[in-house]
C-alpha cells in the first residue's frame, strides 16, 4: 500500500505560508498536492524585513533562483551586518551615535564575515592579546574585518558583474516576497491558492486534524497540515491545544510601532541594518531603494503606546497624525512542540523572538528545511516528529540566549527598561559562553571557509551563532576578556606574525572601500533603473 503523504494544506499565506508552499512543492514534485488556504482579510505583519546569509543557499538556490531572479521583484537590497547605535550611552533615541565614555562614537558592527584564522586560532584571540598588552587600540570589528570600511563608505558587497566580495544577507519588502513566491508557486510549481477563512477543524479519534471547515462551506482535507496562521496559532494552539511557552522572563520587548519612510537615494543606501537604542527598547532601520522600513520595538511595561509613538516619530521627524503607523503586539517564546500529530507550525505560529538579529526569516527557512529532512508518511513516525521538535527547540533557545545578552550586557542604566534587563537571569548556556569569552577561550569551534559553512545546513541550523558573532556583540557592548588566552604567552612568534594579518585587513579595508561600487549604483543597475 502506498503510504506516502498525498495532500498538504497550509493554513495562512504571507511570507511563512508561501515560502513553505514553494519549498515543499519543489522538494516533493508532483507526488503530493499542496493547497494554501489564506484568509484575504488577515493583514500582513511587517514593515521592511532583514535576513541572514543562509537565505540564498538554503532557500532560493533550492528553488533554482539566483539573486537577479528575485531581488528586483522584492525591492531587495544588501545587508553586510547590523550597526548598533547608542547601546552603551544613556539618553533619548537618536539616529546618530553619541560620544561614549572612551571619546569614540557609540556604535559597533555585528558582521556576517567570518573571522580569519592564524596558527589554528581565530584572529579575535590575537586582538584580545595585543589589546591587553596595549599594542592595539582599534575596536574589534575594525581590527579583525575589512567589511566595516565598505559599510562606512556605503559600498555594495558585490562587484558590478555580481560576484560577491564577502558574505552578506538582504533587506526586502516582505509583502513583495510573499507575492513573488505566490506567483511562482501557483504558476510553476502546481500549488493551489484558495482565499477562504477557516472557521473550525475536524479531528479523528486520535486527535489528528482531518479537515478545515471554511466560511465558504468547503472542507479542505489533507494528510498533513502546516499552520502558518501567525500569532493566532489557529491549528497548533487553538485546535490542538499545544501550549505556548512564554519567555518574557528572558526578553522584555513585546510591542512595536512601525512605518516606511521615503528616502533620497542620492544620499546613498546603507548596506546594513541599524539597531538604535531607545529609552524602552530599540528602533530598526532597514534601507531599500526609495525608502527605509523602520519600527520601534519596546516593552509595554515601560512605555505606553502613545509614548512609544511619540518617541518613534520624534526620532525620524514624522507627524504621528499624518504618518500611517502599524501597531503590533507580539508574543515572545515558542510552542512546547512545533510539530504535534499531523500539524507542523512554521513562522509566527511556531515561535517568535523580537527581531533584533533578524531571526524571523531564518526560523522559517530552518523549519521548512527540517520538515523536508524529517518528512513523514501517513504513519507519522514519532521519531521523526521528536527529532524535528528537538532541532527547532535547540535553535530557538540558543538564539533567545544570544539576543538576551544584547540587553543584559550594555553598561547603560539610565532608564527602568535598561535597569530591568540587568535583573533578568541569563540561561546557563549563555553564562558559560560569556565565561569562556572572559577567560580568552574560543566560544565555538571557529569556521573559516565561508562557502563550506553556509552550505553545511545541519551544522548551521544547530549552531548559527559562532565564535565571531559572540565576539562582535560582547566586545561591541564594552565587555572584553579579563585576560588573553594563556597559551598565547608561549607562542610569541605566532603573536608577532599575526601583525601581518592585521596590516592586510587594514589594506583591504582601504582597497575595497575604494574599488567596490556604491550600493545605490549596484542596485540601480540590478533593478534596471
Amino acid at each position: 500500500m502506498d503510504n506516502r503523504i498525498e495532500k498538504i494544506v497550509i493554513l495562512g499565506g504571507g511570507t511563512a505560508g508561501w515560502m513553505t508552499a514553494s519549498y515543499l512543492a519543489k522538494a516533493l514534485g508532483d507526488t503530493a498536492s499542496i493547497s494554501v488556504v489564506e484568509a484575504p482579510a488577515v493583514p500582513r505583519i511587517g514593515v521592511g524585513e532583514a535576513t541572514v546569509p543562509n537565505l540564498q543557499t538554503v532557500f532560493f538556490d533550492f528553488l533554482g533562483l539566483g539573486e537577479r531572479d528575485w531581488m528586483p521583484e522584492c525591492n531587495a537590497s544588501f545587508k553586510l551586518g547590523i550597526k548598533f547605535v547608542n547601546w552603551r550611552t544613556g539618553g533619548p533615541g537618536e539616529a546618530l551615535p553619541r560620544t561614549a565614555g572612551d571619546g569614540r562614537p557609540d556604535y559597533f558592527y555585528h558582521l556576517f564575515g567570518l573571522l580569519p584564522e592564524h596558527d589554528r586560532l581565530p584572529l579575535s584571540h590575537y586582538w584580545a592579546y595585543l589589546r591587553h598588552h596595549g599594542q592595539i587600540d582599534e575596536p574589534f570589528e575594525y581590527s579583525c574585518y575589512w567589511e566595516p570600511g565598505v559599510m562606512d563608505a556605503l559600498k555594495s558587497p558585490c562587484w558590478p558583474d555580481g560576484r560577491p566580495a564577502t558574505s552578506y544577507a538582504w533587506h526586502f519588502d516582505a509583502n513583495l516576497v510573499a507575492d513573488f513566491l505566490r506567483r511562482l508557486a501557483t504558476r510553476d510549481l502546481g500549488v493551489r491558492h484558495v482565499q477562504d477563512e477557516m472557521l473550525d477543524v475536524e479531528q479523528d479519534g486520535r486527535g489528528f486534524v482531518t479537515a478545515l471547515l471554511a466560511r465558504s462551506g468547503e472542507r479542505y482535507e489533507a494528510d498533513l497540515f502546516v499552520d502558518c496562521s501567525g500569532f493566532r496559532g489557529l491549528l497548533i494552539n487553538k485546535a490542538l491545544g499545544e501550549p505556548f511557552l512564554d519567555m518574557s522572563d528572558h526578553l522584555l520587548c513585546d510591542s512595536a510601532v512601525a512605518t516606511a519612510v521615503p528616502h533620497d537615494d542620492d544620499e546613498g543606501v546603507e548596506p546594513f541594518t541599524s539597531a538604535i537604542a531607545m529609552e524602552s527598547g530599540w528602533t530598526w532601520k532597514i534601507p531599500m531603494l526609495g525608502r527605509f522600513g523602520t519600527g520601534y520595538v519596546y516593552s509595554s511595561r515601560f512605555a505606553g503606546r502613545d509614548r512609544a509613538t511619540e518617541d518613534f516619530c520624534r526620532l525620524w521627524g514624522l507627524d504621528p497624525e499624518r504618518t500611517p503607523l502599524n501597531h503590533i503586539r507580539f508574543r515572545v517564546g515558542r510552542n512546547r512542540r512545533a510539530w504535534v500529530r499531523n500539524c507542523v507550525s512554521i513562522g509566527l505560529s511556531s515561535c517568535f523572538l523580537e527581531p533584533l538579529e533578524s531571526t524571523g526569516i531564518y526560523f522559517i527557512t530552518a523549519a521548512i528545511y527540517q520538515l523536508v529532512r524529517h518528512f513523514p508518511d501517513k504513519s507519522f513516525n514519532q521519531v521523526l516528529i521528536d527529532r524535528f521538535n528537538s532541532e527547532i527547540e535547540v535553535m530557538f533557545d540558543d538564539t533567545r540566549d544570544f539576543i538576551q545578552a544584547h540587553f543584559h550586557l550594555p553598561p547603560r542604566m539610565d532608564t527602568e527598561f535598561w535597569r530591568a534587563n540587568k535583573e533578568l537571569t541569563l540561561a546557563p548556556q549563555i553564562q558559560e559562553k560569556l565565561a569562556m569569552y572572559r577567560a580568552g577561550l574560543p566560544i565555538n569551534q571557529p569556521v573559516v571557509d565561508v562557502s563550506t559553512y553556509y552550505n553545511n545546513f545541519d551544522a548551521e541550523f544547530r549552531n548559527f551563532w559562532n565564535n565571531s558573532n559572540y565576539y562582535c556583540i560582547f566586545a561591541g557592548l564594552g565587555v572584553v576578556p579579563d585576560a588573553p588566552l594563556p597559551s598565547l604567552a608561549h607562542r610569541p612568534d605566532a603573536v608577532q606574525e599575526s601583525g601581518r594579518l592585521f596590516a592586510e585587513i587594514r589594506r583591504k579595508q582601504r582597497d575595497m572601500a575604494r574599488d567596490l561600487p556604491t550600493t545605490v549604483e549596484y542596485l540601480r543597475a540590478l533593478h534596471g533603473e
